[in-house]
């Protein structure tokens, strides 16, 4: 029987990147490296997670999906080509990123990309931090395509003034950008098609036509989730829960695969434990899990 699995992150270089993952997670980064992006479940294209420890040590998620599709997954579905449906990620905004979208299901064959909802949970804020989420109430596009051909982008774009502990639902279609001073666990649909409708100045390539046909112009000023609720994201692709935890807590696979990851303290599933800004793939085939939090603890649950 398969049991949690705990895997090597995947570091990426950015101009936007830092060391903040070094200082928070105590995580092994390149030296002298601005990372921006720690891929810590990723089964997308060449970047594959391999297994840290235990008997699956040195495997990669691909080979053990493909050997154990229905003890991994349970009820979901993996994508059409075969690989695992999510993709998860830590961020290290040190530069805000580019304002961005991804493209829907029903516009992403037409570009030759894929689609991608996601959510972040906002681990680390630093004072006077934003996000960009949606356009500012009653913008329309030909405004926005008048702004963008100007230059003066930034004021139609609504902005929200995130603590940490605040998550944002980000569906395909949205208008977005991570601004500088956060560190973000990041889930998504596993694709990796972005679109880039503006960088702020900087020169590197955007994509304004296929960004066009992407974004969804009736999108105004969305909200951060109910930090009061436990449940931060609902939708088809994912459920997200964060869970405080102060003494065990037994939860239920029902039929899916969860992903555990500890955002602050330490807990332990068994005998594995995990670390603030480490993560854990739990099977379906378990169908009950134990989480032991080490004095106390905050956890993200996904699951499908």
């Amino acid at each position: 029987m398969l049991h949690p699995l705990v895997f090597q992150p995947i570091f990426k270089e950015c101009v936007w990147g830092g060391r903040e993952m070094e200082r928070l997670y105590h995580k092994q980064l390149p030296a002298g490296a601005a990372i921006g992006e720690s891929w810590e479940i990723s089964d997308q294209g060449d970047n594959l997670s391999i297994v840290a420890s235990g008997p699956l040590a040195g495997r990669t998620l691909r080979s053990i999906l493909e050997e154990y599709q229905e003890e991994l997954l349970g009820e979901v579905l993996p994508m059409a080509n075969g690989r695992f449906p999510l993709l998860i990620k830590i961020l290290d905004a040190r530069e805000r990123l580019s304002l961005q979208v991804h493209p829907p299901a029903e516009v992403a064959p037409k570009l030759g990309g894929e689609p991608k909802t996601e959510m972040w949970f906002v681990a680390q804020a630093d004072p006077g931090a934003t996000l960009c989420a949606g356009l500012k109430r009653g913008v329309t596009r030909r405004q926005f395509e008048a702004a963008l051909a100007r230059n003066e982008l930034e004021p139609l774009v609504h902005k929200l003034s995130p603590r940490a502990g605040d998550a944002l639902f980000v569906p395909s279609g949205r208008l977005h950008a991570i601004g500088a001073g956060l560190v973000i666990f990041e889930i998504q649909q596993n694709s990796d098609t972005t679109y880039r409708v503006y960088d702020w100045g900087r020169p590197r390539e955007i994509h304004v036509e296929q960004s066009l046909q992407c974004i969804d112009f009736k999108d105004f000023e969305p909200s951060l989730a109910d930090v009061r609720e436990e449940v931060l994201v609902a939708c088809e692709h994912f459920v997200c829960a964060r869970l405080k935890l102060d003494g065990p807590r037994q939860l239920h696979c029902n039929g899916s695969f969860h992903i555990v990851a500890a955002v602050e303290g330490a807990a332990d599933i068994g005998d594995v434990p995990l670390a603030a800004g480490q993560f854990a793939l739990v099977p379906a085939s378990l169908e009950k899990f134990t989480l032991c939090p080490r004095g106390k603890a905050t956890v993200l649950d996904v699951f499908v």
